[in-house]
Protein backbone atom coordinates (compact mmCIF):
# COMPACT_ATOMS: atom_id res chain seq x y z
CA UNK A 1 0.00 0.00 0.00
CA UNK A 2 1.26 3.80 -0.81
CA UNK A 3 0.16 7.44 0.20
CA UNK A 4 -0.62 10.36 -1.62
CA UNK A 5 -1.63 13.13 -0.75
CA UNK A 6 -3.86 15.80 -2.45
CA UNK A 7 -3.82 19.80 -1.64
CA UNK A 8 -6.16 22.11 -3.09
CA UNK A 9 -6.45 25.63 -3.13
CA UNK A 10 -10.18 26.26 -4.20
CA UNK A 11 -11.20 29.20 -6.85
CA UNK A 12 -13.91 27.31 -8.56
CA UNK A 13 -16.31 25.32 -5.98
CA UNK A 14 -18.70 23.93 -8.42
CA UNK A 15 -15.91 22.55 -10.72
CA UNK A 16 -14.78 21.06 -7.50
CA UNK A 17 -18.32 19.25 -6.94
CA UNK A 18 -18.61 18.11 -10.21
CA UNK A 19 -15.24 16.64 -9.68
CA UNK A 20 -16.03 15.13 -6.32
CA UNK A 21 -18.88 13.42 -7.87
CA UNK A 22 -16.39 11.48 -10.72
CA UNK A 23 -13.33 11.24 -8.56
CA UNK A 24 -13.98 7.92 -6.49
CA UNK A 25 -14.64 5.89 -9.67
CA UNK A 26 -11.87 7.04 -11.95
CA UNK A 27 -9.26 6.63 -8.55
CA UNK A 28 -10.95 3.05 -8.67
CA UNK A 29 -10.12 2.11 -12.00
CA UNK A 30 -6.42 1.66 -10.79
CA UNK A 31 -7.07 0.56 -7.45
CA UNK A 32 -7.09 3.68 -5.46
CA UNK A 33 -9.20 5.51 -2.75
CA UNK A 34 -10.02 8.36 -0.56
CA UNK A 35 -8.73 7.24 2.88
CA UNK A 36 -10.16 10.71 4.05
CA UNK A 37 -10.77 14.01 3.21
CA UNK A 38 -11.25 17.66 4.53
CA UNK A 39 -12.22 21.37 4.08
CA UNK A 40 -10.80 21.81 7.78
CA UNK A 41 -7.21 20.95 7.28
CA UNK A 42 -4.80 23.11 10.17
CA UNK A 43 -1.24 23.14 11.00
CA UNK A 44 0.19 21.29 14.48
CA UNK A 45 3.31 22.05 13.39
CA UNK A 46 5.46 25.11 11.47
CA UNK A 47 3.86 27.25 9.28
CA UNK A 48 3.13 25.88 6.16
CA UNK A 49 0.44 26.76 3.60
CA UNK A 50 -2.88 25.36 4.89
CA UNK A 51 -4.78 23.89 1.64
CA UNK A 52 -8.55 24.49 1.09
CA UNK A 53 -9.14 20.90 0.68
CA UNK A 54 -6.94 18.13 1.54
CA UNK A 55 -7.37 14.04 0.88
CA UNK A 56 -5.00 11.46 1.57
CA UNK A 57 -5.36 8.80 -0.79
CA UNK A 58 -3.93 4.89 -1.23
CA UNK A 59 -3.08 2.77 -4.08
CA UNK A 60 -2.12 -0.88 -4.04
CA UNK A 61 1.60 0.58 -5.44
CA UNK A 62 3.49 3.32 -6.82
CA UNK A 63 2.67 1.71 -10.24
CA UNK A 64 -1.35 1.81 -9.73
CA UNK A 65 -0.90 5.16 -8.36
CA UNK A 66 1.18 6.54 -11.59
CA UNK A 67 -1.28 4.70 -14.17
CA UNK A 68 -3.95 6.61 -12.37
CA UNK A 69 -1.82 9.65 -12.83
CA UNK A 70 -0.96 9.29 -16.64
CA UNK A 71 -3.95 7.63 -17.35
CA UNK A 72 -5.22 8.89 -20.98
CA UNK A 73 -8.88 7.75 -20.42
CA UNK A 74 -8.79 10.13 -16.71
CA UNK A 75 -7.47 13.66 -18.98
CA UNK A 76 -10.66 14.69 -18.38
CA UNK A 77 -10.91 14.20 -14.58
CA UNK A 78 -7.87 15.97 -13.64
CA UNK A 79 -8.64 18.69 -15.81
CA UNK A 80 -11.66 18.79 -13.92
CA UNK A 81 -9.73 18.82 -10.45
CA UNK A 82 -7.29 21.35 -12.00
CA UNK A 83 -10.20 23.39 -13.31
CA UNK A 84 -11.16 23.62 -9.38
CA UNK A 85 -8.22 25.75 -9.14
CA UNK A 86 -4.57 24.87 -7.67
CA UNK A 87 -3.87 21.20 -7.13
CA UNK A 88 -1.00 19.17 -5.94
CA UNK A 89 -0.38 15.56 -5.21
CA UNK A 90 2.34 14.18 -3.93
CA UNK A 91 3.50 10.20 -3.49
CA UNK A 92 4.68 9.56 -0.61
CA UNK A 93 6.73 6.69 -1.01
Amino acid sequence: MIYAYASLTVTNPEALAVYREKAGEALAKHGGKVETATAAARAIDGVPAIPDAAALLSFPDAESALAWAHDPELSDIHALRRSAGASDIVLLG
